[in-house]
């Protein structure tokens, strides 16, 4: 006789190492360009994030560990003393809210500009971003990135580790490496950007290494218990080319499988593809996935619930939700009675400083003290 696998509630507790979740619901980490031109952390961002702070887990926007890594204009950051400070007061806000956090660390690769970092963005290989790049003066075609050296290799991992060290100083209950949607950990991973010749290049093996080097210097300089991977099998974002993904992740999940980490996080994870339950299999440990939803396009009535409903039966253990997220602060306690979501009002504003369209959004008890105060004959 077999048992029948376990119904799941996306509204149920759960377990993550030693951090007791209320949900299963993860807020994903969404760049929203609020840091100072610093990469500092303000204000506002504490704010933001406290709203949302009945998530299971929130995995804070990405950050860079070093320089040379920034992506965009206002892109937060994680290595001087500033960075810890301004984070301090966002991981305390949301401490006191009731939520738990990790920070995502990213480095851009050859996503990025030197209008905006002031640097040349450094890569597996000299190999340009296609189109454009958003800059502090404007779109700007992309530049061909400057390969980088054995030692910046090694230095960049040094980055990530002490990077990893400032969060948790800094108040995140750990750390994920961004090792997907074409930024420089997932740019040594393809083939289409990693044309290089030595122990980080080649086959699949040499492939992984940066990417393996990383999340391992992470772990030991945090413990993995404290540290998730993000990756995004078969993704083409930032003109990314894997060129053989079925090789690539279980070999990269079977290396890091060993390590003991908090959890990997598989973005836009599809239940009805075989390499979803490939890497559920190959992954014993907890899976974050975060459903393949229309993109580009409006989301689904209802914010990705079904989808990830779907894939809690598929056997995912937790679920990341995005764009539902920054319109509406209480996504959680909408999904779980039904209630309409917020639309997002304008998209560009999710890019720009300010308030507006950012943490201005109405949560359901606003709605019902309005509702409550307005005149019966005016109520719809």
């Amino acid at each position: 006789m077999t048992n029948a696998p376990v119904a799941r509630s996306l509204f149920e507790p759960a377990q993550l190492g030693d951090l007791r979740l209320p949900n299963r619901l993860v807020m994903a980490p969404m760049t929203r360009n609020r840091a100072g031109s610093d990469g500092a952390p303000q204000p506002i961002m504490a704010t933001y994030y406290a709203q949302r702070a009945t998530a299971g887990l929130i995995i804070a926007e990405a950050s860079t560990p070093n320089a040379v890594g920034q992506t965009y204009p206002d892109i937060s950051a994680i290595y001087n003393e500033r960075h810890v400070a301004g984070w301090r007061q966002v991981t305390d806000a949301v401490r006191v809210s009731g939520g738990r956090m990790f920070l995502q660390l990213q480095h851009g690769g050859r996503v990025g500009h030197p209008d905006t970092s002031g640097l040349m963005p450094v890569a597996p290989s000299p190999v340009a971003l296609p189109g454009t790049i958003f800059t502090p003066s404007g779109h700007q075609d992309a530049v061909v990135p400057r390969e980088m050296t054995a030692e910046e290799i090694r230095s960049t991992i040094a980055d990530f580790a002490a990077a990893a060290r400032r969060a948790i100083d800094a108040g995140f209950a750990g750390v994920e490496v961004h090792a997907a949607n074409g930024y420089l950990v997932h740019q040594f991973l393809a083939k289409g950007t990693n044309h290089r010749t030595d122990a980080y290049g080649g086959p699949v093996e040499g492939r992984i290494r940066f990417a393996l080097e990383v999340v391992r210097a992470v772990a030991s300089a945090i413990g993995p218990e404290r540290v998730g991977v993000r990756i995004s099998p078969g993704v083409t974002v930032n003109g990314i080319e894997e060129g053989d993904t079925e090789s690539i992740y279980p070999a990269l999940i079977g290396a890091l499988a060993d390590i003991g980490l908090a959890y990997l996080h598989y973005v836009f994870a599809d239940p009805e593809q075989t390499l979803f339950h490939e890497i559920r299999k190959a992954w014993t440990g907890t899976l974050i996935a975060n459903p393949r939803l229309p993109w580009p396009g409006p989301l689904p009535a209802d914010g990705g619930k079904e989808a990830g409903e779907r894939l809690l039966g598929a056997g995912a253990d937790l679920v990341s939700l995005g764009r539902a997220f920054p319109a509406n602060p209480d996504l959680v306690e909408r999904l779980r009675v039904g209630a309409p979501l917020n639309p997002v009002r304008d998209r560009y504003l999710m890019y720009v400083g300010g308030e507006t369209g950012y943490t201005d959004y109405p949560t359901l008890a606003v709605r019902r003290e309005v509702h409550d105060l307005e005149p019966a004959g005016l109520r719809a």
